[in-house]
């Protein structure tokens, strides 16, 4: 089922920026959760891209969204039984949908739009890819890059994170993680030759300890691979 498509418009409008921070009052909230609530959405108010915070806000409000678990009855098909874990599952994942579209409407926010894109990735995936490359043009460091082709390779659409990631990445000032998830994609969709490039660029990062560290990771994961394609 087209579960996004059909509450999209629910989330069309931003909320304002200065709600960011507020919880909203439900009384589904259990009372022992809303000081934590307003303690995650302050630090998030804060820091939009805090994503310890953000992932420990989302586990509430998809445990919410959840609910109670429905009583066993053994009247109801097994089939039945599976489609309501998988409208919990919707159900929580639309609570953390609402929550990163929130989020996503401060002008710094890029890890909500990297939660938003892993949500939609496979009903709509080149608005996902859209929702990645606004992340990463709202940071500078690279990290948005490398959550972003994390989530593609997830997906399993290797081509779609080389696309991404090579018109992006600057290897001498980006994450390391970056290039990590490049040579890997690049793997993953048989292109060996350009997984070479990748882990060569890999070297010009100014962090040598570390560049030397992923870079023997990364040769033995290519040589395995070549073993296997020999063999």
């Amino acid at each position: 089922m087209a579960v996004f498509p059909k509450f999209r418009k629910l989330f069309q409008r931003p909320a304002p920026v200065s709600r960011v921070g507020a919880r909203r009052p439900t009384s589904a909230t259990p009372a022992g959760d809303e000081p934590r609530e307003d303690r995650l959405r302050s630090r998030l108010a804060s820091d939009p891209n805090d994503v310890g915070a953000f992932r420990e806000l989302a586990e509430l409000v998809r445990r919410r969204a959840d609910g109670p678990p429905p009583a066993e009855d053994p009247l109801v098909p097994a089939e039945d039984v599976e489609t309501a874990e998988q409208e919990r599952a919707r159900r929580g994942d639309l609570a953390v949908w609402a929550l990163a579209e929130e989020l996503a409407g401060h002008p710094r926010a890029w890890y909500p739009l990297v939660e938003l894109a892993r949500l939609s990735v496979a009903e709509d995936h080149e608005q996902a890819v859209r929702r990645l490359v606004t992340a990463h043009e709202r940071d500078t460091t690279g990290t948005a890059l490398a959550h972003g082709l994390g989530v593609l390779r997830d997906a399993d659409r290797p081509h779609e994170a080389l696309a991404l990631g090579t018109g992006h990445w600057r290897a001498r000032e980006h994450d390391l993680e970056v290039g990590r998830h490049l040579v890997l994609a690049a793997l993953e969709a048989g292109r060996p030759d350009e997984a070479e490039r990748h882990l060569a660029a890999i070297d010009q990062h100014p962090d040598r300890l570390r560049a030397a560290q992923m870079h023997t990771e990364l040769r033995a994961a290519l040589d395995e691979a070549s073993d296997s394609s020999t063999a």
